[in-house]
């Protein structure tokens, strides 16, 4: 029991030794690849993917049909309808 302990051990202890390894080469693999950027440059690739992402999903809203302009007529009918529906029920007086 103690001797499959003993090679379980060094075998776990070989592997992480393996595993920490390969973790540093992708670390320096990713420092070599972003020497030369700055952080105005990575700002500004951040606030362009996100314009794209906004655009990206307001052209598949107007795919879906989501973001059409008759749909939105008809929410803003609907609301006001409702609107004028409760002006209606408040002006009313019920009773004596």
């Amino acid at each position: 029991m103690n001797q499959v302990l003993l090679y379980l051990s060094v075998s776990l202890a070989t592997v992480s030794f393996f595993l920490c390894c390969y973790a540093c080469a992708r670390v320096g693999k990713l420092l070599k690849s972003v020497k030369g950027l700055e952080w105005d440059t990575v700002a500004t690739l951040t606030g362009d993917i996100g314009t794209i992402k906004k655009s990206i999903q307001t052209l598949n809203n107007r795919i879906n049909g989501l973001n059409s302009p008759k749909l939105n007529d008809e929410l803003l009918q609907y609301a006001i309808k409702q609107q004028t529906n409760v002006h209606d029920i408040n002006n009313k007086k019920l009773g004596g």
